[in-house]
């Protein structure tokens, strides 16, 4: 037994590895989706109808709705996730992401968007909205920081949730060409 261990001091902080996988939803992250997304949701707003209604079932109403979800995992657990909920063909909305508490700040959230990015282009995706708030300013934050830019008021799309005040999208380079697509 080596004397470093005894060095290392407590805290409450989590350690963050190398060792958190990326990945698409599967069988048994249901829960970790529900609980990570009204976690967030809970601290900064109230849960509305809309949330309810994914978050309750998202294999049937993201997944089987031509949507795509990713968690982010450490060991057994389940620390984040991000949805790309369909909207019409080549159009997905960035949706429910979530990073746990105990994980934030690690650039954790980052890389989960970098992935639901790479997995939305794998889908042959054009360009991804997202609905958030300006109370979620580090959220806003990174989201510029990867490319998204404000929609003007005139372009915005009525919102399910009442708690949306900033609008944005990415355009993606599919480097196939625009598939007929007009903009």
């Amino acid at each position: 037994m080596t004397g470093s261990l005894l060095q290392i001091p407590w805290s409450r902080e989590a350690i963050v590895t190398s060792e958190i996988v990326f990945r698409l939803f599967q069988p048994g992250d249901a829960d970790a989706f529900r609980e990570l997304n009204e976690a967030w949701i809970a601290r900064y707003f109230r849960l509305e109808e809309q949330d309810h209604i994914q978050l309750r079932d998202p294999e049937g109403n993201i997944l089987r709705a031509g949507g795509q979800i990713v968690m982010a995992v450490a060991g057994e657990a389940r620390i984040g996730c991000c949805a790309l909920i369909f909207v019409r063909q080549g159009v997905f909305e960035v949706a429910k992401m979530a990073v746990s508490e105990h994980y934030r700040g690690h650039g954790i959230g980052r890389k989960l968007l970098e992935y639901a990015i790479a997995q939305a282009k794998m889908l042959g995706t054009h360009t991804l909205e997202l609905a958030s708030n300006t109370k979620l300013a580090n959220a806003v934050h990174l989201y510029e920081s990867v490319g998204f830019r404000h929609l003007p008021p005139e372009r915005v799309e009525p919102s399910p949730y009442a708690r949306a005040n900033v609008f944005m999208e990415l355009h993606l380079s599919s480097g196939e060409g625009n598939s007929g697509v007009q903009g």
